[in-house]
């Protein structure tokens, strides 16, 4: 197969693969997000403890992890078919994608959140923040460079799991390699499918690290902490100490009290006049 018949596949196969990806990685971060941080709050000696719903939470997040991606697409053949009407394609592909990373980014999320320091929420609490603001102020800022590398993991994740969906119809740059490269034996095209893949992981994980690393740098010295600062005090302004205060009209200027002298002696008191 020429180049120039590779071309058009590769570009509609990359958009899919591309549109899979995307909103994969949009749900897992709008459902997963808050369901790492509620693990962390229901858990013993969390904000919220609620040993019941922890359990519960655990235990759902446990199952969507433990099967492997191409039994939970068999598994929501029915349920995907309710959702996009259709069992093929990208958009088909998007549902079991989404429905596996999410589990996947809250386990992220859960081991980020932990790792801030509690007396940060401490002090927000003693300062009368509520549980939503020690979220809002505390929780996900200081955990944010862990987040973004978590965030990276998961799309590198999907982007796996996208290869496989397209074994069993899902579309993209796996059904291509399925497709011509396994069936068609195409050694040619499979070579520039596996080189696009790692490209686009590469890609993916120096972007990550960027933003992780910014973020990193950027919460230096941020955050909860400014409010553990002392302000400077304000520096007074002693009076000179020889000022000299006016006198009334027609009187003698007075001095002031003896002071130390340019040579260190004491400056005699003026004598007075007679």
């Amino acid at each position: 197969m020429t180049w120039a018949e590779m071309q058009p596949l590769l570009l509609t196969a990359t958009r899919e693969t591309l549109s899979m990806v995307g909103t994969a990685t949009l749900v897992a971060l709008l459902a997963g997000l808050p369901a790492g941080v509620l693990l962390v709050l229901t858990d013993r000696g969390g904000l919220l403890q609620n040993r019941p719903v922890n359990r519960v939470l655990g235990a759902v997040v446990n199952v969507g992890r433990s099967l492997p991606f191409i039994v939970l697409m068999l598994a929501l053949t029915q349920f995907t078919k309710w959702v996009v009407g259709t069992s093929l394609g990208w958009q088909a592909a998007s549902v079991p994608l989404a429905v596996g990373a999410v589990p996947f980014f809250a386990r992220l999320v859960e081991t980020a959140v932990r790792e801030v320091d509690g007396g940060l929420v401490e002090t927000v609490q003693a300062m009368g923040g509520s549980t939503w603001t020690a979220v809002r102020k505390v929780l996900v800022p200081e955990a944010l460079p862990s987040l973004v590398a978590g965030l990276t993991t998961t799309v590198i994740a999907v982007v796996g799991y996208s290869a496989m969906a397209g074994a069993v119809g899902g579309g993209g740059l796996g059904n291509l390699a399925y497709t011509y490269g396994y069936m068609r034996f195409e050694t040619d095209f499979m070579t520039v499918i596996v080189v696009e893949l790692v490209l686009l992981v590469a890609l993916v994980q120096a972007l990550g690290d960027l933003a992780a690393r910014a973020l990193a740098h950027r919460g230096r010295g941020s955050g909860p902490v400014r409010l553990l600062r002392r302000r400077p005090a304000a520096v007074r302004t002693a009076p000179a100490p020889h000022a000299v205060r006016t006198a009334p009209r027609g009187g003698t200027p007075d001095p002031g009290p003896a002071g130390p002298s340019e040579d260190g002696g004491a400056v005699p008191e003026p004598a007075a006049s007679r």
